[in-house]
């Protein structure tokens, strides 16, 4: 190989290894600005989280005033999905699919507790991919089944919160039993995924616990219940019957 040659094939390779070089500070770049996309949307979520535990016993709003209140919360963290999508156009979904799934989980717990709160029933993928798309309907990006079953999962624990402090309200007994099967039907449903979501298994055993508190929750309510004569009834008139107020859970 003359000396000729021998450049070009260096230029040649130095051109590659710039290629390499462009291609991977954007993906990395793009790596950063969609993580702090997943914490912004992380933060809306929760506090979304936190609106609908201060509402779900205020007698006072309807299932509709509650979801109208919900719908406000959403508006920004749709801003941010769209900020997101803008990111992956063009792009595999797959290489940054990590990047976003914390704050989409996040999502999808505050979400299916809103669902849940307003329908008493369980969001489905579908419903939740539709609250990540354009108002055309067009997904901003896919909803992986493990996110929504990893998000599904979180809200296990927003639901004993939300059973443990009911049960301590006026007619809150009835709530607590209505959340305490639905976590049990989850609980049972999603034993059987776990060999096929990561991450699943670690977070069911968090979903039993939770259950466990709930049950531990209406064992206390059925055994003070046996104090008045006419249970349930007497029992639910009486607000002051339920788990003190500084009691954690």
């Amino acid at each position: 190989m003359g000396p000729a040659s021998a450049s070009a094939a260096r230029e040649g390779v130095l051109a590659a290894f710039n290629d390499f070089r462009v291609q991977i500070d954007d993906y990395n770049d793009r790596r950063e600005r969609l993580i702090k996309i997943s914490r912004d949307i992380t933060i809306h979520s929760k506090r979304l989280i936190f609106l609908l535990h201060r509402i779900a016993n205020d007698d006072a709003l309807d299932a509709q005033q509650r979801a109208a209140e919900c719908r406000q919360k959403l508006k920004p963290i749709r801003a941010f999905f769209e900020a997101a999508s803008d990111e992956l156009r063009g792009q595999d979904f797959g290489r940054y699919s990590q990047s976003l799934s914390p704050g989409v989980q996040e999502y999808i717990e505050a979400i299916s507790f809103s669902h849940y709160l307003e329908h008493g029933t369980l969001i489905t993928h579908a419903q939740a991919q539709a609250l990540i798309s354009t108002p055309a309907g067009e997904p901003w990006f896919p909803l992986t089944h493990s996110d929504y079953l990893l998000g599904i999962s979180d809200l296990t624990g927003e639901l004993m919160r939300l059973a443990i402090t009911s049960s301590g309200l006026r007619q809150g007994r009835h709530k607590a039993a209505e959340v305490c099967d639905f976590v049990r039907r989850c609980t049972a449903d999603f034993e059987s995924l776990t060999p096929y979501v990561n991450e699943l298994s670690k977070k069911q055993s968090v979903t039993t616990e939770s259950l466990k508190k709930i049950e531990l929750a209406a064992y206390g309510i059925a055994i003070r219940g046996s104090e008045y004569h006419d249970f349930p009834r007497s029992f639910d008139d009486d607000p002051g019957h339920g788990r003190p107020a500084d009691e954690a859970y």
